[in-house]
């Protein structure tokens, strides 16, 4: 699992073996057996590929091939040994003979761009390792390893660093990637695209089985520029199958796994000055299986067979395009990466400084309903935090001590990241103060506090600048968007008050004030150059940064522009049209801010209590449920809630409606690992939750009477 090892279906290793023989013959006039024509399995897990590659060669040219142009790499003992095995066996079966397989190696393929080698083993493995890196590839084929990171540091079970792979990525594809989150460039399966692109040179042909993330990943387009740039053709055959945002029939993945995989081609030719790459792309239809999947490729045989659809990407290095709108980046854009950094107040944006949400990596124990329940989890965690620091201290040669294998990763003291760790070595101690629990919404409709601090949450971001005291949120306002990348529908959110980076899917939020960091200094973060843009298109000097603010809020909420520009607010932070009717939609957008940032105040929809008579009054929750037809709420034992309307599940923010994020949420959670106990019931406030309910549904009513209002938003008003 450390490794992502997943190993390969037939009917994908046929398909590539088949297809790459086509390529050969038609590209470059050649065949698998003609000599020249070396060949690796970079990853070769069991064998199949080299194996397949066998049987695909004439037997009269196999024992030339074997002896010296076939080859392959393992980093694990147990299928190195296996694939050895296949290997030797194949050449047996086909030729009567046996003949040792001298063209596999136990090594790391990574290791192979770094300047020190690990050993080897064996004399004899290094002179074939030696042997190997000496020699022109032509063709690189397999199934890399791909696993983006550990799910939990204190696993202490992370991707190896490579340092030369890790800058040869970084000097490449994450140079001229714009996005601000580069993590998944490191993945393994992006270093094996890496080392491919490099060890074929100026021709052959890469030919993966891999995570298809980078297909459309925003993080991803720096390394789609340079794939076009480097090979003359691509060719992208994609399965599917990733469970997080794909629509999936049962079974549709062709590994079993959660993550969507393409078959990718990509051929260098060598012929002089290189133009932009011509991209062929086939999608099989979502409503199939692995089965159905693997027939098509079955019937397919090769590339050559697919009906595919020549991609035509963007300035932008989409490649990807259907769905995307030009006029979308003609709108004002409502904040950017460059005018964010930015130290003066910028122009051509709406807003000067934007923010992720806090993200705490330790939710469990930084945030909870019960405020003294809070102070317990995380003073227990400071304590156990701050002595791993002083024995970090207690370290004289700290280089040769790995800090992952150093920490107490016990699970009940304390919840490791990355970031806690570097603080670590940082020699940042930990402090508990009252002052530091705020209040935070942490999912749409849910308050919670939390311990806001920067060395036990992993990311702040600018939120200091934002929420800098407690009293701020009495003036201060952001509205919060889903970000790039995001896998659900586009949604808003305004809040008052520290937003969590979950609220939203990879939540984005726009503050009307900034401060510094002692609560002073306060400052309209919408730019003058959008004041004066909007009074001049509207031709009103009257309009306020107030009303841009809640203009924006209300046009983010028309089903039009969230429907039209569902592509683009993917891959972009939303851009701003300018409405035939302002003042309409900065009307309704101060309504909806009302509404959602005060959701606790509003009067309480007229539910029907139905009791149940054997049991005591009782207003504390477990975990409340829905019935089927949504019409109930089965609070808890004593208390059913009847009478919602369907109108209620219109208002929806993601996967969920507002009124189902409460029930959601508000219920007591036992966190596996650490076994902390999350109750949202409070003895101070027992009717807080059901008064809560009654209060949501108010709002959902109003939220979709006032979207049902709003004027068109193109065309005359």
């Amino acid at each position: 699992d450390t490794h992502g090892i997943v190993y390969t279906p037939q009917p994908i290793v046929d398909f590539m073996v088949k297809s790459v023989a086509h390529v050969l013959q038609t590209g470059f006039g050649r065949s698998l057996a003609d000599e020249g024509v070396h060949i690796i399995d970079a990853f070769v897990g069991t064998g199949n590929f080299i194996v397949r590659l066998m049987r695909e060669i004439p037997k009269t040219q196999l024992e030339p091939k074997y002896r010296d142009e076939l080859w392959c790499n393992e980093v694990l003992l147990l299928p190195y040994y296996i694939a050895s095995l296949n290997i030797e066996h194949e050449f047996y079966e086909a030729t009567g003979e046996y003949l040792p397989f001298e063209g596999i190696s136990l090594v790391d393929t990574f290791d192979l761009a770094e300047e020190r080698q690990l050993s080897l083993l064996t004399e004899e493995n290094t002179a074939r390792v030696e042997k190997q890196k000496a020699l022109p590839m032509f063709v690189v084929i397999g199934n890399p390893p791909y696993n983006a990171g550990q799910v939990n540091e204190n696993d202490n079970n992370k991707n190896r660093k490579y340092p030369a792979m890790d800058a040869r990525i970084e000097a490449t594809y994450a140079k001229d990637s714009t996005a601000t989150l580069k993590n998944s460039l490191y993945d393994p399966y992006v270093k094996s695209l890496r080392w491919a692109s490099d060890r074929i040179g100026k021709e052959g042909i890469v030919a993966l089985v891999t995570n298809n993330s980078f297909l459309d990943g925003t993080s991803f387009d720096g390394m789609r520029k340079h794939l076009a740039a480097d090979f003359d053709e691509i060719y992208i055959l994609d399965l599917g199958g990733n469970a997080r945002k794909d629509k999936l029939v049962s079974d549709a993945s062709v590994f079993g796994i959660r993550v969507g995989v393409s078959i990718s081609l990509f051929v260098k030719r060598g012929e002089g000055q290189r133009e932009p790459a011509r991209i062929y792309y086939y999608r099989t239809d979502d409503a199939w299986n692995k089965h159905q999947k693997f027939e098509f490729l079955a019937q397919t045989e090769h590339v050559g067979n697919v009906p595919w659809q020549t991609l035509e990407p963007n300035a932008r290095h989409t490649w990807l395009t259907e769905g995307l709108n030009p006029e979308f980046l003609t709108f004002l854009p409502i904040g950017n990466k460059k005018a964010k950094q930015a130290k003066n107040e910028p122009t051509g944006v709406i807003f000067h400084k934007f923010s992720n949400g806090v993200k705490t990596n330790r939710d469990a124990w930084a945030c909870n309903f019960n405020r003294d329940a809070l102070a317990q989890n995380v003073q227990h965690m400071i304590n156990a935090y701050n002595s791993e620091v002083r024995r970090w201290r207690g370290v004289e040669d700290k280089t040769a001590h790995n800090v992952d294998d150093f920490v107490d990763a016990d699970d009940k003291k304390i919840k490791w990241s990355r970031d806690l760790k570097a603080k670590l070595k940082r020699d940042r101690l930990a402090e508990y103060a009252e002052d530091k629990v705020r209040e935070e919404l942490y999912r749409p409709f849910t308050k919670t506090h939390l311990f806001f601090d920067r060395v036990l949450n992993d990311v702040v971001s600018r939120f200091p600048a934002i929420f800098p005291t407690l009293d701020i949120k009495t003036e201060n306002r952001v509205i919060c968007v889903s970000g790039i990348g995001s896998g659900k529908p586009f949604q808003t959110l305004m809040a008052d008050l520290l937003p969590s980076v979950d609220i939203l899917e990879k939540t984005q939020c726009f503050p009307f004030y900034v401060y510094d960091e002692e609560g002073t200094n306060r400052r309209e973060n919408i730019t003058d150059w959008a004041l004066s843009a909007f009074r001049k298109h509207y031709g009103d000097a009257s309009i306020t940064k107030w009303d841009i603010f809640n203009y924006i809020y209300g046009l983010l909420h028309h089903p039009d522009y969230s429907e039209r520009y569902a592509a683009d607010l993917k891959r972009d932070l939303p851009h701003i049209p300018y409405a035939p009717d302002f003042w309409a939609f900065a009307h309704a957008g101060a309504q909806l801010a009302e509404l959602h940032v005060n959701y606790e105040t509003q009067p309480q929809y007229p539910l029907t209590f139905v009791e149940n008579s054997a049991k005591q009054l009782d207003f504390r929750v477990e975990r409340m449920k829905l019935s089927k037809d949504k019409t109930r709420l089965l609070y808890n034992d004593f208390l059913t809630l009847e009478g919602i309307p369907q109108e209620v599940f219109s208002y929806r923010l993601g996967p969920y409606s507002a009124l189902e994020w409460v029930v959601n949420q508000y219920r007591v959670k036992s966190e596996r690992r650490s076994g902390i106990v999350n109750n949202p019931n409070d003895a101070e406030k027992p009717r807080y939750i059901v008064a809560l309910i009654g209060s949501v549904i108010t709002v959902s009513l109003e939220t979709v009477e006032i979207i049902e209002g709003l004027p068109q938003l193109f065309g005359e008003p």
